[in-house]
């Protein structure tokens, strides 16, 4: 009986003890469920203060500086091509020629007529100069001596058409050898030998390219502001001329800065832009007319911009937001005016401070009031 007793009491205890362990075990997991949550790491810049140069950028295309089209003055059969398309020709060189046959026979023509009424005026010469005193003496009537002078004049009528007819025969044959008309690059033949050419056909294109224009349109709104307002650089000013960048079609910056020549007189009233002409250097002929590119200068200078990294501001609904780290890194989402981009940065013009922090990482998992724990941002290395 006694034994029975004892077995029950050993149970009960163990009962117990079980039900003590499993109470214990619940408040364990009671007292780390509400232990606080660590705040979200952030990384935080401080707004940087600086002068700032603004940049404009452009469509341009280039045009030679000089462009000449090479026209024949007479028409004729081409019968030779001097030149190497694609090569540098100069002033004066012969890039055609036509057969000079029939303009040979035309001046040969024109002297011998030229030497005809060089006679006749000898001959009507001598009669004046004969009739002369036979009138004095009355010999002869005076209506004769009229006559023979009258003769006379038109003699030296005739012998100066001649010499003019001599010189533009003369003229004739030396336009058969199309010269260039400048220094320069010439272009494709247009013709053929043995082609039939007039004055109206164009033979080739020379363009003399160093320099180079650069030919950019530029909005009105853009003329007024660079032109004329308080602050901005005078990008037309002669004194100080402001530097040309020019980005090539493959994305590099030509080695070499240009500069504005000048405006064209009047706006497009179509497009509404006005077209700028600039002038860069082009010793190795690198950059040909009809090529494409940016045209970047440097419109205004921003004094004590505010920036902050372009990751810091978040766009939403047409306005733009700031994370700022508050007393306590408490965090205050604030509403800001933005201004152009620089780089990796962003001008803030109002709505923040000087000295104070903006969270540049980490603002998709914060929010209005929310305690963080800030670290200093790191920006990204260059091309990532």
């Amino acid at each position: 009986m006694s034994s029975t007793r004892s077995i029950s009491w050993r149970s009960t205890r163990l009962q117990l003890s079980a039900l003590m362990i499993l109470s214990c075990a619940g408040c364990g997991q009671k007292v780390l469920s509400q232990s606080p949550a660590r705040p979200p790491e952030v990384e935080v810049a401080s707004v940087v203060q600086k002068d700032v140069p603004i940049y404009s950028e452009w469509v341009g295309t280039l045009q030679g500086y000089v462009n000449a089209q090479i026209q024949p003055q007479v028409t004729g059969y081409v019968i030779k091509q001097n030149y190497r398309e694609g090569t540098l020709v100069h002033k004066d060189d012969v890039l055609f020629e036509i057969d000079p046959r029939p303009f040979q026979a035309a001046l040969d023509l024109a002297k011998a007529q030229l030497a005809q009424a060089e006679a006749q005026l000898g001959a009507a010469a001598l009669n004046v100069k004969r009739d002369i005193p036979e009138a004095q003496a009355k010999a002869i009537p005076q209506s004769q001596l009229d006559n023979d002078t009258q003769a006379k004049l038109a003699a030296q009528a005739a012998v100066e058409a001649g010499q003019a007819a001599v010189e533009q025969a003369q003229l004739n044959l030396g336009y058969t050898q199309v010269r260039s008309l400048i220094d320069g690059i010439a272009g494709i033949a247009q013709v053929q030998v043995g082609n039939l050419v007039s004055a109206t056909a164009v033979l080739t294109s020379v363009s003399q390219i160093n320099p180079i224009k650069a030919y950019f349109p530029i909005s009105s709104v853009e003329y007024l502001k660079i032109a004329g307002r308080v602050g901005t650089v005078g990008l037309f000013s002669s004194s100080t001329p402001i530097p040309l960048d020019l980005i090539l079609s493959n994305g590099e910056t030509y080695r070499s800065k240009g500069r504005i020549l000048f405006a064209d007189r009047q706006m497009d009233s179509q497009t509404g832009t006005i077209e700028i002409v600039g002038a860069f250097p082009n010793p190795g002929n690198i950059l040909r007319p009809g090529q494409t590119g940016r045209i970047r200068a440097v419109t205004e200078l921003k004094r004590g911009a505010l920036l902050v990294p372009q990751r810091a501001v978040s766009e939403l609904q047409g306005g733009y937001q700031l994370a700022v780290l508050g007393p306590g890194n408490k965090i205050a989402v604030r509403t800001v005016q933005v201004g152009e981009q620089v780089g990796s940065m962003w001008i803030i013009n109002q709505g923040l401070s000087l000295g104070e922090q903006v969270v540049a990482e980490g603002t998709q998992s914060i929010r209005e009031g929310m305690v963080v724990t800030p670290k200093p941002y790191t920006p990204p290395s260059e091309g990532n």
